[in-house]
């Protein structure tokens, strides 16, 4: 009766080994269904804007000094959305001369990016090509301006599901 008390005491811990370690292989597992992507901060991947984040934050006060950017889209819905940001000095003159690049992308779904260049300028209002969203529901709109040296990224949240509300 004392030797199989003894052997209980092992049999217990093997088992809890092997169920740790099927706990840890179905983890992993599950977690392989999920990818993390990686993020796109200011269309920068994390390394960069890490190692330049304080010139980044020092770019978009000196942008802020002598401009005012704003995004003046009406609405983000699936179908015929058009971006649009109106850009303009302090005194409220148009500015027509800045370079701006926009990325439509899904929080942590990279695949279906879309990436705006190229928008047409008038009166200081940048307009790019109407698109088309894949899916419903949240999304990103990324903007980089730069007007000679100083450069800014405007970062927006929206859902088409509220096409009216903006998180920015």
């Amino acid at each position: 009766m004392k030797k199989d008390k003894a052997l209980r005491w092992p049999y217990g811990i093997a088992l809890s080994f092997i169920g740790i370690i099927a706990l840890i292989y179905f983890t992993i597992y599950e977690t392989m269904k999920y990818p993390v992507e990686a993020s796109d901060m200011n269309m920068l991947n994390y390394h960069q804007y890490d190692k330049n984040a304080n010139d980044i934050i020092m770019q978009k006060i000196a942008f802020d000094k002598e401009y005012t950017l704003n995004f003046i889209s009406d609405t983000i819905k699936t179908d015929e959305t058009q971006i649009k940001y109106r850009l303009t000095d302090k005194a409220g003159n148009p500015v027509n001369s800045a370079k701006i690049r926009a990325v439509v992308t899904r929080p942590n779904e990279h695949k279906y990016d879309i990436k705006l260049e190229n928008p047409t300028v008038k009166d200081g209002v940048y307009t790019f090509e109407k698109i088309t969203l894949p899916k419903e529901g949240r999304w990103n709109i990324i903007a980089s301006v730069e007007v000679d040296s100083k450069k800014r990224f405007l970062n927006l949240k929206a859902d088409t599901r509220y096409p009216k509300t903006f998180e920015y």
